[in-house]
């Protein structure tokens, strides 16, 4: 065989080989590692620095008025209803005459009174000159000393016989006044009364009843909780319904306001069994007679101050399985969960009664982007940036509700 043959083979050998030992190799490789994704800058989250402050707390409650003073006009003698001076459900002034009773009954018994009266008078007048005649005698040692006695005691019964007819006059006038009823008190009668030629009963037959209108009392109930929580401001009972500084306001059921401010008058002592409330009372001037009685009215307590306390933003409160709880942002700027326990909330926010500290940072823009136990980038509330476009609202994240402080 020719030598340029045996070169083509050796070629052809060695091209071979090194396609196989390519494929091998191939085959064979490491696998390749890919780059790591660039580790994403921390989010940014708006902060505030909290501080505690003496907070206004207003408390709020549902409320209905109620007479000043209800009157139940009743006939102090018995006789035959007259007349009655005034309209049905009409408002009355102190004094006015309302209703007028037979008074001939009673003309009589005062003239018989009088008369009987004269007549001890004149009887008097006899027994005093009896008396002086027989002391008289007496001195001069004609009389006996049985005769004076009996002198003293006859002028002694007729005084008592002239007191005793005074008083029965009395009596008598005092019963024809009192078929004249006049109004106690002032306010909007009852629309129901006997009608006249109506035979009224002495202290038994309601004639009608005045209600007193100014001032207002409106009545309104909290819980013994709530009680509670307002004692451990650390006033006590009397400190917190103080009229000289807590002072009442009242709202009608379409929003509007009652211009004029009222006092708490009163509160129950005890706790009703039935409804677990304590029933308080207010008082407001009603000159104008607009608040009436039975109607339901809201009232706002102000003057209670909370002092020292710490009030949170409402977007930096989240709700958990543990309750709320809000982002604390420690000084290596890692956000970590810690639970709150919430006393009232506010126009503004909600007062914290445990759980913070003032200097404490804690996340109230943001709140999405946190994730417990990472970092993030706090920036004051004031420089940070816009919300999304789409306006959603912060939430939490699911497993930072149940993580522990």
């Amino acid at each position: 065989m020719k030598a340029s043959r045996w070169l083509e083979i050796i070629a052809a050998i060695a091209i071979v080989a090194a396609i196989a030992g390519g494929v091998a190799w191939w085959w064979n490789r490491p696998p390749a590692t890919p780059a790591a994704p660039p580790v994403p800058p921390p989010p940014e989250v708006a902060v505030v620095a909290l501080k505690e402050a003496d907070v206004p707390l207003p408390l709020q409650f549902a409320a209905r008025v109620a007479g000043f003073r209800v009157v139940e006009i009743r006939s102090q003698v018995s006789g035959l209803l007259l007349k009655r001076e005034f309209d049905e459900g009409a408002v009355v002034d102190v004094g006015q005459v309302l209703f007028r009773i037979d008074p001939r009954t009673y003309e009589a018994a005062l003239a018989r009174a009088t008369a009987q009266a004269a007549q001890a008078k004149a009887a008097l007048v006899q027994a005093e000159e009896n008396y002086k005649r027989q002391e008289g005698l007496a001195a001069q040692k004609v009389a006996t000393q049985k005769s004076l006695e009996d002198a003293i005691a006859g002028r002694d019964q007729a005084r008592a016989a002239v007191q005793s007819t005074q008083a029965d006059v009395d009596v008598a006038r005092l019963n024809l006044e009192f078929t004249t009823i006049r109004a106690p008190v002032k306010g909007p009668t009852s629309l129901v009364s006997p009608p006249e030629g109506t035979l009224i009963q002495a202290q038994q037959t309601l004639l009608t009843t005045i209600t007193q209108l100014d001032p207002a009392y409106v009545n309104f109930t909290f819980t013994d909780s709530e009680l509670r929580s307002l004692q451990e401001i650390g006033r006590t009972n009397e400190q917190l319904f103080d009229p000289q500084h807590v002072k009442v306001e009242l709202q009608f059921g379409d929003g509007a306001v009652y211009p004029h401010l009222g006092t708490v008058d009163t509160r129950s002592r005890t706790v009703d069994p039935r409804t677990g409330t304590i029933l308080t009372r207010a008082v407001f001037p009603n000159r104008d007679g607009e608040l009436l009685p039975g109607q339901f009215v809201r009232v706002k307590m102000t003057g209670i101050v909370l002092p020292h306390a710490i009030v949170v933003p409402k977007a930096a409160i989240s709700q958990g399985p543990l309750g709320a709880f809000v982002y604390l942002v420690e000084p290596d700027n890692v956000a970590r969960v810690r639970q709150v326990r919430l006393f009232r909330e506010l126009d503004d926010g909600w007062v914290v009664r445990k759980g913070l500290q003032p200097g404490d940072r804690i996340v109230v823009d943001g709140v999405i982007r946190v994730r417990p136990g990472q970092p993030v980038r706090p920036v004051p509330l004031a420089a940070a940036k816009p919300p999304p476009a789409d306006g959603k609202p912060p939430v939490a994240a699911g497993k930072a509700a149940g993580d522990k402080p």
